[in-house]
């Protein structure tokens, strides 16, 4: 949902449609209700330009709502200080970022002052303070926007994580970026990520070599897959077309391979990579419709927060309005 003057009413009853259809008790719905009013109406009193999305997302036998709000500024010089109770601008609700995180079960912002801020909420579903899912897992997210009006996009991606017989865990991601925009971007996209989920290879480059045998007769992609193993210190890459794909630890930005073609079309014998994963790093594959010049050192304190914020601040600072876009972010389990 892009910043307009009915963001918050549309926000709260989309959120409420999401936490109902996912079995949301009534008090929780109305908590999320509040949460995601607050964080609209921040937003439309605050922002100088900014969006919400909302999503359901789903692990294992539980479902969570998920908020994700960005914006283009001014930012916040104390984020501790936003987050004590009460702490809201005038003309909102007044409870405030410290009541979103209470009464979420994941919460994490990041902001730059000057340039933007971006804010995870995460609502599950089931009672009582269980373990939350995924928590001993590498940690995943994505977000994909279309090129300026379309209502598709022909970037998609996605994951699926590994259990191996000695409780080490590896997540494989994919990063798909349909050639051109519109339907039929689209249509190349869905068909990869698709084949990538039902598939059961698990090197990289096998996957790729499948994907390729899948999209003969769409537009084609450029695709990267990764698998990420933190517990072995490695990510294995396979890459054939323009999808950028980093390993950032600390300020440091380590550029993983590529190499030129189309997969559906004409695409070279595809070429495994090995690179070095320590466990504070951060995986980033993008398309192109995010700029390749960022730099760690522009956004400090970033690559230390969750890869849904991760991925919505280089999504809002790096992303060009002329072209469809995608992120996936993956990092180590919290410990």
């Amino acid at each position: 949902m892009r910043l307009d003057v009915a963001i918050a009413t549309a926000a709260r009853r989309e959120a409420a449609r999401l936490a109902r259809r996912v079995g949301m008790a009534p008090v929780r719905v109305a908590e999320i209700e509040l949460a995601v009013t607050e964080a609209a109406t921040n937003l439309q009193k605050h922002a100088r330009d900014g969006a919400l999305a909302l999503r359901v997302i789903t692990l294992r036998d539980r479902a969570a709502l998920e908020l994700i709000s960005l914006d283009s500024g001014p930012g916040m010089a104390d984020v501790g200080g936003a987050l004590t109770d009460g702490v809201s601008g005038s003309g909102t609700l007044g409870v405030g970022m410290g009541a979103i995180a209470r009464f979420a079960d994941v919460f994490d912002v990041h902001s730059l002052p000057g340039r933007g801020t971006a804010l995870l909420a995460r609502f599950w579903t089931g009672d009582g303070p269980g373990p939350l899912p995924g928590a001993d897992e590498p940690e995943v997210a994505g977000l994909t926007r279309p090129i300026s009006g379309e209502e598709v996009c022909g970037d998609t991606w996605a994951a699926r994580t590994e259990h191996g017989p000695d409780g080490e865990r590896a997540v494989t991601v994919m990063m798909c970026d349909g050639l051109g925009h519109g339907p039929l971007a689209a249509l190349a996209g869905e068909r990869a990520r698709a084949a990538f989920r039902a598939g059961s290879h698990r090197s990289p480059q096998d996957i790729v070599r499948a994907l390729h045998t899948e999209l003969r007769g769409s537009r084609g992609a450029a695709i990267t897959v990764a698998r990420a193993d933190f517990s072995r210190g490695t990510v294995e890459h396979c890459g054939v077309g323009n999808v950028s794909a980093f390993v950032v630890n600390g300020d440091k930005r380590n550029t993983l391979l590529s190499l030129p073609g189309i997969v559906g079309h004409q695409m070279p014998a595809p070429r495994l990579f090995r690179t070095a994963l320590d466990p504070d790093a951060v995986l980033v594959l993008h398309s192109d419709g995010l700029s390749d010049r960022w730099s760690p050192a522009d956004f400090p304190g970033l690559f230390t927060r969750r890869p849904a914020v991760v991925a919505a601040q280089l999504l809002g600072q790096a992303g060009v309005r002329r072209d469809d876009a995608g992120i996936v972010v993956v990092r180590a389990a919290r410990r």
